[in-house]
């Protein structure tokens, strides 16, 4: 490996039915192990167990929770096999999971799946946000290309397109929190549809891939006035996100920490952003133990204030949305602010079609510095700082440190602190 840090990378492939996750699986495995990676697929394990004459037909109520019960003890014992043959792997390595834990709860009533949870001593957080380094769920051809909606080539598969549009739903609807889940629609061919897979694989892993697999996606950001009353959200998860900035050898390069979790259980990444190669900012996301996070911390820069949010996440149009809502303590200009932000490669008026209308938006601020988490830390007033970053182009925001000019930012947040 001549001294490089071997990558293990653990990823599910999940979605409706006909949405290219078969396909999808493949094409992955092949782009990866021609960059000489070695990767291992795990096989569905409801397809496994299935195809041994199981019918859910049959099966009284108890006997279906007992084999769901069973179905997900399995599926993680045999996921647990290929995360030991990762570990252990001298080169980098990619898991490709078919579906993964969360599918399960797809299936099962609420209260059940709890009660599975419980008698398993598992939770969600560890389950869901924890096990995995990425979610990518392909959108069933159902939703938006019904054309193309086939079952012909599939043994096993009998939904019509009404079943698998609610199939669908459900599946994304089951790994709503993830903190990195992509979700890959139907608004492009199919061919550009797994290009645009294999390159959010690609970017959080940070890779450069030149234009190999060239997409438009780009994230995009909303002032929201408010809140509004929870009813009027889809099926949504809220955490708690705490994010600290640490100390670099080079204004050139951002590093930061973030805490993530729910009920008292947390998920620690850490964030690299490294300056352009080739046009693309390099991002590096590390998963970290609580004491690595803790060990971490004490490297912490006293220029920026951490950052505190509540993040709901929820699925609008099969559009991935995360609200960000600032909480105290933070600094005057956060107070009352609210961001909306999703990753799309739609047209403008084809994305702005799809934004929440229970949302009450004033303004797009996409590349705007007054909205970039690292300049809204800043401990210093922004007209008195030399560490505002002013140029943000990228997956997030791009570092270009000093120079401070405020008659270059709009600053438009007019019901909390921020006006211009």
């Amino acid at each position: 490996m001549d001294g490089k840090i071997k990558k293990l990378y653990k990823i599910v492939l999940t979605g409706g039915p006909c949405g290219g996750k078969t396909t999808g699986q493949s094409r992955l495995c092949t782009f990866f192990e021609n960059l000489g990676w070695k990767v291992y697929r795990v096989p569905e394990t409801a397809n496994v167990l299935l195809s041994g004459g199981i019918k859910f037909s049959e099966l009284s109520d108890d006997e279906a929770h007992k084999f769901q019960e069973n179905l997900l003890r399995c599926m993680l014992q045999i996921e647990n096999t290929f995360f030991e043959l990762g570990e252990s792997c001298d080169q980098d390595c990619l898991i490709i999971c078919d579906r993964g834990a969360m599918d399960a709860a797809a299936y099962i009533p609420t209260n059940k799946w709890d009660l599975i949870m419980k008698e398993n001593g598992l939770n969600m957080v560890d389950l869901r946000d924890n096990r995995y380094n990425q979610i990518i769920h392909m959108v069933s051809a159902a939703c938006g290309a019904e054309d193309f909606y086939t079952t012909e080539d599939h043994t096993s598969r009998r939904e019509d397109v009404s079943l698998a549009k609610s199939l669908d739903v459900k599946a994304s609807a089951s790994w709503i929190g993830h903190p990195y889940f992509d979700v890959i629609d139907n608004s492009s061919d199919f061919e550009n549809k797994i290009c645009r897979m294999i390159a959010a694989v690609c970017q959080k892993l940070g890779l450069d891939t030149g234009d190999r697999l060239a997409t438009n996606s780009k994230k995009r950001k909303w002032l929201v006035k408010y809140l509004p009353n929870d009813q009027l959200f889809p099926p949504f998860q809220d955490f708690d996100v705490v994010h600290n900035y640490l100390q670099t050898y080079t204004k050139n390069m951002q590093a930061r920490l973030r805490k993530r979790g729910q009920k008292g259980h947390w998920n620690y990444t850490h964030t690299i952003r490294r300056p352009r190669v080739r046009g693309q900012v390099i991002e590096v996301k590390t998963q970290l133990s609580h004491r690595d996070y803790v060990n971490l911390l004490s490297q912490k820069d006293e220029t920026h204030y951490p950052i505190y949010k509540k993040r709901r996440c929820f699925i609008h149009y099969n559009q991935y949305f995360q609200l960000d809502i600032y909480c105290k303590p933070c600094h005057k200009r956060c107070e009352g602010l609210v961001l909306l932000e999703t990753y799309s490669a739609l047209e403008d008026q084809e994305l702005l079609d799809r934004l929440p209308k229970f949302l009450d938006i004033e303004a797009e601020v996409t590349g705007n510095a007054a909205y970039s988490m690292f300049n809204l830390s800043l401990v210093e007033e922004w007209d008195k700082s030399k560490n505002f970053c002013h140029y943000l182009k990228g997956p997030d925001e791009d570092l270009n440190v000093g120079d401070h000019k405020t008659n270059q930012v709009s600053y438009i947040h007019t019901n909390g602190k921020l006006r211009k």
